[in-house]
């Protein structure tokens, strides 16, 4: 009888003892929330670079230090990992926000709105959480409060990460993702399973979607040069003009996109987003320059696409009587959510935010140096909405712009998000 009995009171204990968190959260989540937009208005308010986000790494680590976590600072620069060592067994799990701004004059006007300034590449700029960084550090500060609150019926191990540099570090250094696992983020204790979450300004206020698979793209970075020959404005055939070479170049490496890629297979995106050349209006110049970036959601398309840059680029310029190479940097690559993971946890997200509020998304060409992590380990991302009620898709301002702007009223979805994963055991 015992040996049938014990298991049975054993599954009694677990239930009741659930039971309890599980009463015991909405007060929690309601004690934290007010706090954690306070900590979101702070970021939001001083805001910094990749990199160069001493103050906000000191924040964050004194603030966890307060929660009663171990904490480790500086990781990877200025970013934060943190410890909770649940009162249960279960598995070793990793959270992880971003922490860093991007160099956008802001334009909302939101009393906290940011009136700071930096340098980036040499020049004087704005810094903006542009992007819902700050919502994603705030949401993870307050998971971990919760959770602190109740650690004796955490499963396992929690280790926060606080990650800079997701939007690139400064040229010539390293960041981000790839620098906190260089660091061995991941290996004490051993991750075993990632999540993350991240703002979408065009979803309505806490809705969530995941996509199960690939769900961003990778991101590569290039750089083309184009060698000309200088000569006069006005006698323009005494020289090889770098100018027309690039305009050449930029319009022929869309039919890669459009002639060379299965789009039904996966997206193909390949962008120029800047071009210098030249420094009077009568002086064709030597040279020309062009930066641009890379996205694909298949590992062999995106092969192909270098391939097809390689080859085609050099050409173009030799067929005008110049010569241009390229360069191509990785910056991400693509993120892709765990299969298995991907049957499980959505039940969670339902749990958090309501079946009715949570959709299974199609992929976007958004990139995201998330996708490291998920080269030692499972790993699942999802987006949580900022779209403020009564506003449309349209209506919002969109990320990387002044005029990005995030509704607080779902942020708790996402601490809420975080810890159904976390006491899920998964």
């Amino acid at each position: 009888m015992k040996y049938t009995l014990l298991p049975f009171f054993l599954f009694l204990a677990i239930v009741s003892s659930a039971q309890g968190v599980s009463k015991e959260l909405p007060q929690l989540y309601k004690k934290v929330e007010g706090r954690m937009i306070e900590w979101r208005r702070h970021f939001h308010q001083y805001p910094e670079l990749s990199n160069r986000e001493f103050k906000t790494g000191k924040f964050i680590a004194d603030t966890l230090t307060a929660l009663g976590l171990q904490v480790k600072y500086p990781v990877a620069k200025t970013g934060v990992v943190a410890v909770l060592k649940g009162g249960k067994p279960g598995p070793v799990i990793g959270l992880r926000a971003d922490i860093d701004a991007l160099p956008i004059v802001e334009r909302t006007l939101v009393p906290f709105a940011s009136k700071e300034t930096s340098t980036y590449n040499g020049q004087n700029v704005g810094v903006m959480h542009a992007c819902g960084h700050d919502a994603h550090t705030a949401i993870l500060l307050a998971t971990a409060a919760v959770l602190k609150q109740i650690q004796s019926e955490v499963p396992g191990t929690v280790v926060f990460f606080f990650q800079p540099a997701e939007e690139g570090a400064p040229t010539g250094e390293e960041g981000g993702a790839p620098l906190m696992i260089k660091e061995g983020a991941m290996d004490d204790p051993k991750i075993q399973a990632m999540y993350g979450l991240h703002m979408a300004s065009g979803m309505p206020a806490g809705m969530l979607a995941y996509k199960p698979g690939a769900a961003q793209a990778s991101s590569d970075l290039f750089k083309i040069s184009v060698q000309g020959k200088g000569s006069h404005g006005s006698m323009p055939w005494g020289g090889v003009d770098p100018i027309m070479v690039s305009a050449e170049i930029m319009t022929n490496i869309q039919t890669i996109v459009s002639r060379q890629s299965n789009l039904t297979k996966a997206p193909v995106v390949i962008s120029v987003g800047s071009i210098h050349s030249g420094v009077r209006s009568n002086i064709i110049p030597e040279t020309a320059e062009m930066l641009g970036t890379i996205r694909t959601l298949d590992p062999q398309m995106r092969l192909e696409v270098h391939a097809s840059l390689k080859k085609m680029i050099p050409a173009i310029a030799e067929s005008m009587g110049a010569k241009a190479s390229i360069d191509i940097v990785t910056q991400t690559l693509v993120n892709y959510n765990d299969l298995e993971l991907s049957k499980k946890i959505p039940e969670f997200l339902k749990r958090a935010a309501g079946a009715d509020k949570v959709i299974e998304s199609t992929w976007t060409t958004a990139a995201e140096d998330f996708s490291f992590y998920g080269t030692k380990a499972p790993s699942f991302f999802f987006s949580l909405g900022g779209l403020a009620p009564g506003k449309t898709p349209d209506q919002a301002g969109p990320h990387h712009t002044p005029d990005f702007y995030l509704d607080e009223s779902g942020f708790i979805v996402g601490v809420k998000a975080f810890v159904e994963i976390v006491l899920s055991g998964k």
